[in-house]
């Protein structure tokens, strides 16, 4: 699992900064990318990486801003002429299904692939086997939305060495007790699953916030993450600013994560007032109040390990 940020900035374009989209790799997982946002120019920042716009699975509109949409007609199309077949999920607020759709049907697009567009609420959006995610409306001008994503702790090792101990040979019984079922062997020997199976492999939690005031949802949705993205658009001492453009400052964010007890703080959204010498001091500003804060930039990558 990693966090790769392809545009960082708030409003309009900047030399230094892209505006807002962000990519949760998810390949060791499940051979996929998340994109949660998708500003003008995003499918130019994919060019510079790794990533393939075939493996996207989800897109996630915080809100309708357009410096968080520009991009993603554009990219949804790119991504039919570079060979994507797999379905892709579109999940965003009211009136996200009329932009995409006048869109494609404007400029005459057609996708050759699945494409599902979900008008979301507050409330469990996704949820499989691995992985749910949620969402939670946020302080901005518009509606605006921030996602918890929570893998699923995950099934103890399986302990081979007590198994042999035991008696008991690789094979079809190794796999019910990695599953959790107890088996009963010829002999009548009853084997707990408990106790050839580690402790479970706790599951991340990585928060990712819309646009917003410092605000009670997001530091819900935030509670014990093992990362947090925070707007930070402008510095500390800009709390009227911030409060008037309904967004947040560093000390802000800073403060939603101290109480949300995360591991890591990651503020993006940086307005382009700052340059990269004043981009050093907002992180510094955070840092006074939650230590382990990072800044994003266009093209950084946070790993999130088990």
């Amino acid at each position: 699992m990693e966090l790769f940020f392809l545009g960082t900035g708030a409003g309009v374009p900047a030399k230094l900064r892209n505006v807002t989209s962000i990519a949760l790799k998810l390949l060791e997982e499940r051979g996929s990318i998340w994109l949660f946002d998708c500003g003008e120019a995003t499918q130019h920042q994919i060019l510079h990486t790794s990533i393939k716009p075939s493996r996207i699975e989800h897109i996630f509109i915080t809100h309708l801003h357009g410096d968080h949409i520009y991009g993603l007609p554009g990219l949804l199309a790119s991504r039919s002429f570079q060979g994507g077949e797999s379905k892709v999920t579109v999940f965003g607020p009211s009136g996200l299904k009329s932009y995409v759709e006048t869109s494609l049907k404007v400029s005459g697009t057609y996708l050759k692939y699945p494409l599902e567009i979900v008008e979301i609420n507050e409330g469990v959006l996704f949820e499989d086997d691995q992985f749910i995610v949620e969402a939670r409306k946020l302080d901005h001008g518009i509606l605006s939305y921030g996602f918890r994503i929570v893998e699923k702790d995950r099934p103890g090792t399986l302990l081979v060495d007590k198994l042999n101990e035991a008696g008991v040979k690789p094979g079809p019984i190794y796999k019910k007790i990695k599953e959790g079922e107890s088996v009963t062997l010829e002999d009548g020997t009853v084997l707990e699953a408990a106790h050839f199976v580690g402790p479970k492999q706790k599951g991340r939690v990585v928060t990712i916030l819309g646009d917003t005031r410092m605000c009670e949802e997001a530091q819900i949705l935030a509670n014990e993450a093992d990362v947090l993205v925070h707007e930070a658009t402008f510095a500390n001492g800009e709390e009227e600013l911030a409060y008037n453009y309904f967004h947040s400052t560093t000390s802000q964010a800073a403060e939603i994560a101290q109480r949300a007890n995360v591991k890591k703080l990651c503020i993006t959204h940086i307005s382009s007032r700052y340059d990269r010498n004043a981009a050093q001091e907002l992180v510094q500003e955070a840092r006074h109040i939650f230590s382990n804060t990072e800044i994003a930039a266009d093209f950084k990558s946070i790993a999130i390990p088990r």
